[in-house]
């Protein structure tokens, strides 16, 4: 007799939702993986103390269900140097491997969004330690709805501003990345094979700072829906 305990689609217990983000118009964009790349501006290089272009580029990744939709995120545990990083985020339609040519990566695109690459800068991400408790922690990847490439536009034309408490603390055009986002797409392809539902954070430019419990955050960039939350309480 089959196991009682087993449900009628094989799951010991009833499985989360699949992380999924908002699409501008109507839709959810199922989340697969996070993909995201460091050191993308040379500014923020000088500021976290490189002097030069990572050739290959410096990928890592966070959980799919690191992605937060509502308005709060938690401030997160086990530090107490919480970080913001805006970015451009990249969602794919498409996939592969070894893509070859930059108008092949320009066609995997769905659309874009902005979002925050939140970081906890404990001491062992500056000692070099694990990029996975740094990066990879519950709602480490605020993203605002996402907007689909045909009506986004050209969007290396565009610039990211990120506001805290109603304060500048980074402005960069997008055209000031150092690798492209079909260079991006071209290189993760090279690594892992791509697939739908893919969103790639592709770098923040200088002006990183701390975070505190209240404080709230506005990611801009170009005409895409605004990245906004607030900082809640421990969790």
């Amino acid at each position: 007799m089959p196991d009682p305990s087993v449900s009628l689609q094989g799951f010991v217990f009833d499985p989360p939702p699949p992380p999924a983000v908002a699409v501008v118009g109507g839709g959810l964009f199922p989340v697969r993986r996070i993909f995201c790349i460091g050191k993308n501006y040379a500014d923020h290089v000088k500021e976290m103390g490189g002097d030069a272009k990572s050739d290959p580029p410096v990928f890592f990744t966070k959980p799919a269900d690191a992605v937060v939709a509502g308005d709060v995120v938690a401030f997160p545990q086990a530090t107490d140097n919480l970080h913001y990083e805006g970015e451009l985020v990249v969602a794919l339609k498409s996939g592969g491997r070894d893509i070859g040519a930059v108008d092949a990566a320009a066609e995997m695109i769905f659309g874009y969004a902005a979002g925050c690459d939140l970081t906890r800068r404990d001491p062992a991400k500056q000692r070099g330690g694990p990029w996975d408790t740094a990066k990879g922690f519950d709602q480490s990847a605020p993203i605002g709805e996402i907007l689909r490439a045909d009506e986004a536009g050209d969007m290396s034309a565009a610039s990211l501003t990120t506001l805290v408490n109603g304060e500048q603390r980074q402005s960069a055009p997008l055209s000031t990345m150092i690798w492209s986002v079909p260079e991006i797409i071209i290189a993760l392809s090279k690594l892992f094979e791509l697939k739908p539902g893919d969103l790639i954070f592709t770098g923040t430019p200088a002006g990183v700072g701390a975070l505190a419990q209240g404080d709230r955050v506005a990611i801009k960039i170009g005409n895409l829906p605004d990245c906004c939350f607030s900082i809640g309480a421990h969790d």
